[in-house]
């Protein structure tokens, strides 16, 4: 798998509107907005009851899929996206 297609995997884990995750024991808030038919979305996260957060944008461009993190590496948003389940599409 190339790392666009990773990157595509892992956004599409997110269900649109607010999700509730358990991440490593933690529970979790995250959020997903599609924008431009869905070649923009940006993703928000917290931990609910404690202090971790991440956000990020990701843009499916011609050149490829694009993760710009808000404030933080771009190594603590994928952490926090590959920890969520695989979504079941049946």
């Amino acid at each position: 798998m190339t790392p666009d297609e990773e990157l595509d995997a892992l956004v599409d884990r997110v269900p649109l509107g607010e999700s509730r995750f358990e991440i490593d024991g933690r529970a979790w808030s995250i959020t997903r907005v599609d924008r431009a038919g869905g070649r923009s979305s940006t993703i928000d996260g917290e931990e609910l009851g404690g202090r971790a957060r991440m956000s990020a944008n990701v843009w499916r461009t011609s050149g490829g899929t694009r993760l710009k993190p808000c404030e933080m590496p771009a190594e603590q948003v994928l952490a926090v996206l590959r920890a969520l389940p695989e979504r079941d599409e049946r």
